[in-house]
């Protein structure tokens, strides 16, 4: 629904003011979200009486979906005069002054030094920004010429970030030589940081015969990409650059190196190359991906693994293993879990009951069959300012697809199947865009998809049982919670998150109204319903809620921003601020479409 032909401010002026209009844009996404304001076509006024202002702009594109656009951002007193443009460091501290004016959103308020905190978050985040507009990675492809790796390309094509996310490329501490090199967005490549480590201060597990292993452990993999030999029989440790100087000022690990049994070896190795994660690195031609702990703040969360993550990944190869996920891989061939088979850790010399070393670890990934035909869904629909419409938009005009028939192809060969996953397991995939990965045939057509993560599992408590007897195991490293948090969570991941980037992001462009898309997005989730419920008890249940809920849950990430919470180590039924917002899938229409 569009209401301005005025120009793009993405699309037209300088780098730097592209960048502060697409935080400008992310900010009112949040702040109209999160508080339950309306989005209409024409003049939009948010007003923050506790500052006496107003932040007032016009809407150039109302969504259903939430990928509304803006024009620029003004403020406005209370009086009604116009009191200039609004600079986006200064429209979130306004914001945040009134956030925490009202007492946000959750018991005791905003804590103090948080809006500073953000403030300072968001201007680091519009330079970066600036500077990625700018860089090599603005260019679909570099110099003209034709892109050798269509897999990396899209990992590394997020310049924005998040869109519903007040500072959304913030990344401490990083100086403007070390994000040429670290950054995904500027195509930056780096080699490892390599630490020497004795034997008896390392952790590790593997699925030794799984094919990216082929019967190696991850030491012995890890000797093996290193591409040189250590005379004393230590274990060759891989690091991100970052991560390898921030830990050798920790305590813990420099009594390990004065003690002998570390010692770091510096950058060494042919380059690798970071993906949209910015920590998990690819090298073209390499059987594994390797993921790194990088202690970086990265949107809400330092990026450090934890064991639980390490011990996760492996456990979901092993149930696939064990053909624990089958009846889904049946139901859905061309869908496919990316497994983690091996993992290790540097840790202290053993002390009873002691606490796990953190910052040296590591997970190893499989590099996914046919990689070459596999998009990560966050490259596909990421904005791209100065040079038009998204990629997905790009791909479906250029091969003369159909946008809606598209959706429903999405829809039936990449949702479906998690839902599936879910009534069939009762695990729950944190799917948002970035986990999620499309397969994409030369003719633009999806013909496939695929999740990749350790992390993002989670698994309904009602589940857990029949999951400890096909393991033969009396715990799981999975997050286990309430069933109905794992369908809360799913509904913002899956559906809010993922597929409706797909309707929004073509929407946006141009190539379709968002009710035909939302209709065909509903009308296969409809069809899918027998199967879905032949998977498992009830299992069409999160299906149909999506299908009739006049609300859904939805994460605010300014909220959650603003409350401190990190969402790597914050308990599992309070990682973020949820609030409740109108179904994408019901809107424009009043009546229940199962009837």
């Amino acid at each position: 629904m569009t209401s301005s032909t005025s120009a793009d401010p993405l699309q037209t002026g300088s780098f730097r003011a592209a960048a502060e209009h697409a935080h400008l844009e992310a900010l009112l996404r949040c702040w109209t979200r999160e508080t339950g304001m309306p989005v209409h076509p024409g003049p939009l006024q948010v007003a923050l009486p506790a500052i006496g202002l107003a932040l007032v702009t016009d809407v150039q594109y109302a969504s259903i979906t939430g990928w509304h656009r803006f024009g620029p951002v003004r403020l406005q007193r209370a009086d009604g005069a116009d009191a200039g443009p609004a600079d986006p460091v200064l429209a979130v501290a306004l914001v945040a002054t009134e956030a925490v004016a009202r007492g946000g959103v959750l018991p005791g308020g905003i804590p103090a030094g948080e809006l500073a905190d953000l403030v300072e978050r968001t201007a680091d985040s519009v330079r970066r920004v600036a500077a990625f507009l700018s860089g090599p990675g603005a260019d679909a492809h570099p110099s003209g010429e034709p892109c050798r790796d269509e897999f990396l390309d899209a990992e590394q094509a997020l310049l924005l970030g998040h869109l519903h996310h007040p500072a959304p490329k913030n990344r401490d501490g990083i100086t403007p030589a070390e994000a040429a090199a670290w950054s995904p967005e500027l195509r930056g490549s780096f080699r490892l940081h390599w630490f020497a480590a004795d034997p008896a201060v390392v952790s590790q597990d593997a699925v030794t015969d799984s094919p990216a292993l082929h019967g190696r452990d991850t030491a012995a993999l890890f000797a093996d990409l290193a591409e040189f030999a250590d005379d004393h029989g230590r274990v060759l440790v891989p690091a991100h650059p970052w991560q390898a100087r921030d830990a050798l000022r920790r305590p813990r690990v420099a009594a390990l190196v004065e003690a002998g049994l570390l010692e770091p070896l510096g950058e060494r190795g042919a380059p690798w190359h970071p993906t949209s994660s910015v920590r998990t690195v690819y090298r073209p031609g390499t059987e594994v991906m390797l993921k790194l702990s990088l202690g970086l703040r990265i949107t809400n969360s330092r990026r450090e693994l934890t064991r639980k993550e390490l011990r996760r990944g492996v456990e979901i190869h092993r149930l696939l293993d064990l053909g624990y996920l089958a009846a889904t891989t049946t139901a859905h061939p061309s869908f496919s879990i990316v497994r983690d088979p091996g993992w290790l850790a540097v840790d202290e010399p053993q002390r009873p009951g002691g606490p796990k070393l953190n910052g040296l670890d590591v997970a190893v990934r499989e590099v996914p069959e046919q990689i070459s035909e596999l998009r990560a869904l966050v490259g596909l629909v990421a904005p791209r300012p100065r040079r038009g419409s998204s990629r997905l938009a790009e791909l479906v005009a250029t091969r003369g697809l159909d946008p809606t028939a598209w959706v429903a192809s999405y829809t039936d060969l990449v949702l479906v199947p998690m839902l599936h996953l879910h009534a069939a397991t009762g695990i729950g995939l944190e799917a948002h865009q970035q986990n999620t990965l499309v397969r994409i045939a030369p003719d633009g057509q999806v013909v496939g998809g695929a999740f990749r993560d350790n992390e993002g599992y989670y698994l309904a408590a009602s589940r857990l049982p029949e999951l400890l007897r096909a393991r033969g195991a009396t715990d799981s490293a999975l997050m286990v919670v309430d069933d109905r948090i794992v369908e809360d969570r799913m509904s913002y991941y899956l559906l809010r998150n993922q597929a409706m980037a797909v309707v929004g992001c073509l929407a946006v462009d141009g190539l379709a109204g968002e009710p035909e898309l939302l209709d065909a997005m509903a009308g296969r989730l409809h069809a899918a319903l027998p199967g879905l419920a032949a998977a498992g008890r009830d299992g069409d249940r999160l299906a149909r809620r999506w299908l009739t809920a006049a609300t859904l849950p939805c994460k605010g990430n300014l909220f959650t921003r603003l409350h401190g919470i990190d969402e790597v180590r914050a308990p599992l039924d309070a990682q973020s601020v949820y609030l409740e917002v109108p179904n994408p899938l019901l809107f424009p229409h009043s009546g229940d479409r199962l009837r």
